[in-house]
């Protein structure tokens, strides 16, 4: 990767995660839990707009978090890989899975699928979804075109949502 690349990928990386520490409300530091309704969703930067998500543990800028998103049917996250291992758990809805040499897997409420770092994979909401999103690292999300190149964010999320490898 050229300097400028790396440079534009340093400053959209600033620019994108500076917001996400205000997002949600991190429940880390508190005995208990709370009902969906008394959570606060907001936009998880780099991530599709139709992808809001509540903090419910850690603090996805520095480490280990635990986040609850929910999507609208149709809402997918093209294809990408992290740095860390995510974790997902359907709590309602219908999911698509899919990873770059494997099969695609349907997630149904109760559902639960483990995608190692750097596994290239894609999410599509088929009936509108609420999930748990489990990662042991800091949130980072890299997204490749159909040759598996990594490509800007801007440009994963003005393409078509699914592609296949």
């Amino acid at each position: 990767m050229n300097l400028r690349n790396r440079l534009w990928l340093f400053v959209l990386s600033l620019v994108l995660f500076i917001p996400f520490s205000a997002f949600g409300q991190d429940m880390s530091a508190q005995a208990g839990g709370r009902n969906v309704q008394a959570m606060k969703f907001a936009a998880i930067p780099g991530l599709p707009a139709c992808t809001p998500g509540s903090v419910e543990s850690g603090d996805p800028t520095k480490g280990a978090f635990i986040v609850l998103a929910k999507m609208p049917a149709g809402c997918t996250v093209p294809w990408h890989w992290h740095s860390a291992n995510e974790r997902l758990m359907l709590v309602s809805g219908v999911a698509q899975v899919e990873t770059k040499d494997g099969k695609p897997l349907q997630l149904e409420a109760g559902g639960f699928a483990m995608m190692p770092a750097q596994h290239v994979h894609l999410f599509r909401c088929e009936r509108a979804c609420l999930l748990y999103v489990d990662s042991d690292g800091a949130f980072d999300i890299h997204y490749v075109n159909a040759q598996g190149k990594e490509i800007p964010a801007a440009d994963a999320l003005k393409t078509p949502k699914h592609r296949n490898f």
